[in-house]
């Protein structure tokens, strides 16, 4: 029986789109593969790893019109089509529990997993919150606060994002306990009562792959364990992280008043440089601001260091304290702004408050750490 039969590209791109949550070791074998689904003209691909499930279709007006479900390995199938040489159309049909793939003279034949085996996600409420949101928007508030999220904490609801909507605001947030992002954008409508809700670290990522840079619309449905997004013939669904989130309010200083502003990048550089020297187990560099200067330096324990003195506008009192050098990177390689805010306490034991001039509502909090 016939599943597809079209060109190469036709079908690698959505298998590309459902591959990245595919698991190469699981307990679960049928979890390596990917469902194809046909019935009449259309194909469906499914993937899953029971906490996120991502699904695409493609049109197959070229080939039988017959209804066909099967399971095949998803990383060997990618392989063989990415192989294969371009411009060349490709053939996929069961066979004796076999799909068998060709493509000119090369041929191939994969071993299948039953369908009925295929562990779908299944809907477990209502999807009571509709947010219409453009795909542009959305990548750029992930972008803003995605590398703050914790990786494999204790703490499981920080390996993951918080998203709050009310009225017609739509924030993100994400703190791994040394630091914290804040990002917040406005939709052109009404989302109703305040609602908090924690994503996967998994989601977030596979977001930030699959969302384009356009205009086009991301629609966003929230029941009380599970969310959907569906976009450009995508529909991901995953599972909410259950769990109280850290009240973030309280982590972001609100009367600091001493301020520094400095160019993004001539920043960037600077901790890149001195980070070299830096020691490899800490990462940690030294932040002098004083008069109209900022001196940033590290050492490290075969006794080298590294100095860059960087020209800023600044007449306060000086202000001697230190960065684990990947948190302030971060910030500023995931910024597109021209210039930052450093926002600074009274003392080497306060956090500081980096912002941008260009967007009033993004904050990031960094943790000074013992130099």
């Amino acid at each position: 029986m016939e599943l597809v039969k079209c060109s190469k590209d036709t079908l690698l791109n959505p298998l590309q789109v459902v591959c990245g949550i595919v698991e190469r070791r699981h307990t679960l074998p049928v979890l390596a593969n990917v469902l194809f689904k046909k019935s009449a003209n259309t194909l469906t691909l499914t993937s899953t790893d029971i906490e996120i499930q991502i699904k695409t279709q493609l049109s197959v007006e070229d080939g039988e019109a017959n209804d066909v479900n099967t399971t095949v390995n998803a990383k060997k199938l990618l392989d063989i089509l990415k192989s294969l040489p371009e411009g060349k159309d490709v053939a996929l049909n069961l066979k004796d529990n076999k799909v068998a793939i060709s493509s000119g003279k090369s041929k191939f034949n994969l071993q299948t997993l039953p369908a009925n085996d295929f562990p779908e996600m299944a809907k477990t409420g209502e999807f009571t919150h509709k947010i219409t949101i453009k795909q542009k928007s959305l990548t750029e508030l992930l972008n803003k606060a995605h590398f703050a999220m914790a990786v494999q904490d204790i703490r499981y609801y920080l390996n993951g994002m918080l998203m709050m909507v009310q009225g017609n605001e739509l924030v993100v947030v994400a703190t791994d306990g040394h630091r914290l992002a804040y990002a917040q954008t406005s939709t052109d409508q009404d989302l109703g009562e305040k609602k908090e809700f924690i994503l996967p670290r998994k989601t977030v990522l596979e977001l930030q792959r699959l969302l384009k840079d356009n205009d086009e619309d991301v629609v966003i449905e929230l029941s009380n364990n599970q969310i959907r997004f569906t976009f450009n013939d995508i529909e991901l669904t995953s599972k909410l992280v259950e769990g109280k989130f850290p009240d973030y309010q309280k982590v972001i200083p609100k009367d600091y008043t001493k301020a520094v502003q400095i160019n993004r990048q001539v920043l960037q550089q600077a901790l890149q440089r001195v980070a070299i020297l830096s020691n490899e187990k800490f990462k940690g560099v030294r932040c002098l601001v004083e008069a109209n200067t900022i001196k940033v330096s590290s050492t490290n324990t075969d006794q080298e260091n590294a100095l860059e003195e960087l020209d800023v506008e600044y007449s306060g009192e000086p202000l001697d304290i230190g960065f684990n050098v990947h948190y302030l990177l971060d910030v500023l390689s995931n910024q597109k702004t021209e210039n930052i805010i450093l926002n600074l306490g009274n003392s080497a034991n306060q956090s500081v408050l980096i912002t941008v001039t260009e967007d009033d509502t993004f904050k990031y909090v960094v943790m000074p750490m013992r130099i």
